[in-house]
């Protein structure tokens, strides 16, 4: 088969990671895959590096000149599925199908995410034949997609844990973290602003009975002056580092004693299984998406949200207990494996990709 995935963010994020992982694994499967992405973004350095097909696209160009480009791509490629992730890039591809006259769109959702389509997403589905791709079976119960003619697919978001192995931890140094103490590494994301603020005050409730405990915050956005002057504020400041994106993020997580997730959607996700896959405990506060991921008390501490005193009460036994967090490093391990394997996510892929294919589909627009 022979699928487009087109990716109108420049971002990287945690959906532009499964969108790769997702061509990469079709790839290897026989699939002629291309990706068409914003140039000079991570998607475009790793699917360069992945020798896979890449086509440059502008963000920024308006809807009806995004569909002319696209149409050259399905011209040049003669492509027959499309994936991608947002109602805008929904739009353009399905504006491009019609004009071509062949092809189904697959519209992914965020893990956990909601797919209520508003006008756009409505127009698309009259232009192309077009289906949807969820992580879970509670999410495809919940869909509601009256018109859309491609049957939805779960592919659930997973990792390769064994490729994990190899990682080297960071140096405290790096990170401006102390070389002693307690290291916690917190993923982040702007959606995460306020969960950011219970790790800040639990922080400031934990600090004098933990000398020497260290958070770092890395991850888009997490350079915000807002976010530093927050920790002065609550007079945690020095016991913070605001890293950014990182390349390095898996060795920032590898030096961990403990990984504290406040980013939300596909982002939080695999930094659960980033996480558990390098047998690094997980905190989180309790919603839908970390209790899928993380099983409480056993791979991890999930936080009832909006009480700092008994947040930090929770993290502090945690924290604490070095032979507990060791043991709910290895049983988060051996949850990736069983639960949450890579080629669960590609397999999938495939069965989307399949039923988008079929052509007696795209006769029914």
């Amino acid at each position: 088969m022979r699928v487009l995935f087109y990716l109108g963010m420049q971002e990287w994020s945690g959906c532009a990671r499964a969108m790769f992982v997702a061509a990469r694994g079709l790839s290897a499967r026989g699939h002629q895959i291309t990706i068409a992405c914003c140039p000079g973004t991570r998607l475009h350095a790793l699917a360069s590096e992945a020798a896979i097909d890449v086509t440059e696209i502008k963000s920024g160009s308006w809807a009806a000149a995004g569909s002319l480009d696209v149409r050259r791509v399905l011209k040049d490629r003669f492509i027959e599925v499309a994936v991608v992730s947002t109602e805008r890039d929904h739009l353009i591809v399905a504006s491009a199908m019609r004009a071509a006259g062949r092809g189904g769109v697959l519209r992914r959702v965020p893990s956990f995410g909601v797919l209520n389509p508003p006008r756009g997403g409505r127009l698309a589905t009259k232009l192309a034949a077009s289906g949807a791709v969820v992580t879970t079976q509670s999410e495809l119960a919940a869909l509601r997609l009256p018109g859309w003619a491609i049957p939805p697919e779960i592919a659930p978001l997973g990792v390769d844990a064994s490729s994990y192995d190899n990682i080297e931890p960071v140096s405290r140094a790096a990170i401006h973290a102390s070389e002693r103490g307690l290291l916690i590494a917190c993923n982040y994301d702007p959606s995460g602003r306020i969960r950011l603020g219970s790790v800040f005050r639990t922080v400031a409730l934990l600090g004098a009975r933990h000398a020497g405990m260290h958070v770092a915050v890395f991850g888009p956005g997490s350079t915000d002056d807002e976010l530093r002057m927050h920790a002065a504020a609550l007079g945690v400041g020095p016991a913070m580092s605001f890293l950014g994106e990182r390349h390095d993020e898996h060795g920032i997580m590898r030096a961990a004693d403990a990984g504290w997730v406040v980013s939300g959607g596909d982002t939080a996700a695999f930094a659960c299984l980033d996480f558990m896959a390098l047998r690094v405990p997980v905190i989180a506060d309790r919603w839908p998406l970390t209790q899928h991921y993380v099983a409480d008390r056993i791979s991890g501490v999930l936080l009832a949200p909006g009480d700092p005193s008994y947040t930090a009460a929770g993290v502090a036994a945690f924290l604490t207990a070095e032979d507990k967090r060791k043991a709910m490093g290895n049983a988060g391990r051996t949850r990736v494996q069983r639960d949450f394997a890579e080629t669960s996510m590609i397999d999938g892929f495939v069965r989307a990709v399949t039923a988008a294919g079929d052509r007696s589909v795209w006769t029914t627009k």
